[in-house]
């Protein structure tokens, strides 16, 4: 298993909604690195979520990092709204609006961590030239739109791809770019994604549909037991 220092973040998407500030406060306390929120707007996903409103309201439940994944299009009129909402870093889809590297400019100017979503059929090429502005990549291993899909063994040569892209790219001097995995990750296929490459792992069932945060947190670092 690579060395790497693993990261996990619980997907708010599977907790509990009628008491998201106990369960923000419960995975904080367990040991998660972040807190993952899904924004979803029945348009560019076929599902609703929530929007920066509750950010905001749950943003003074934990100090942790709020890793905001929007699956909105367009995604530009409300970076500045989920910035000062509390997101510490934002990440929007290839799709999800005309211009990639101008959002991700805009996030960074912002004063946020920028990141780049990749769904199953997006491939590699479309991160290629904007590394230099990412701080985060996300692969879908799920077609995005609901918790509890099953992990798609297929994006896991799109992560060992995208670990050799990001390698090279600190090799030549480039900053850090955390390589995150999202969906059906539980303590079967978080091992073949950390060997894949990935250093942060996003997942809703497998944390919040156990009695034990602390310990399913701990089973998918690889550091505890299921």
């Amino acid at each position: 298993m690579p060395s790497r220092p693993i990261r996990i973040a619980p997907s708010l998407l599977a907790a509990d909604f009628a008491r998201l500030g106990e369960e923000v406060r419960a995975v904080a306390a367990a040991g998660a690195d972040w807190l993952h929120l899904d924004i979803m707007d029945g348009h560019f996903v076929p599902n609703i979520s929530f929007g920066p409103v509750l950010v905001r309201a749950l943003r003074r439940h934990a100090d942790i990092p709020f890793d905001v994944h929007l699956m909105i299009a367009p995604a530009d009129p409300y970076l500045e709204a989920f910035a000062a909402a509390g997101a510490d870093l934002i990440s929007l889809h290839p799709e999800a609006g005309p211009h990639l590297h101008r959002s991700l400019q805009t996030i960074r100017g912002l004063g946020k961590r920028a990141g780049v979503v990749l769904n199953p059929a997006t491939p590699v090429a479309a991160v290629e030239n904007v590394l230099d502005l990412c701080d985060l990549i996300l692969v879908m291993s799920v077609n995005p739109g609901f918790g509890g899909q099953s992990f798609l063994g297929s994006q896991l040569g799109k992560i060992a791809a995208l670990r050799r892209m990001i390698d090279a790219h600190v090799a030549a001097g480039g900053q850090p770019i955390a390589l995150q995995v999202d969906g059906g990750v539980t303590v079967e296929t978080a091992p073949r994604c950390i060997e894949a490459g990935a250093d942060v792992l996003v997942a809703g069932t497998a944390i919040f549909g156990r009695p034990d945060y602390a310990e399913s947190i701990a089973a998918l670092r690889g550091t505890g037991r299921a």
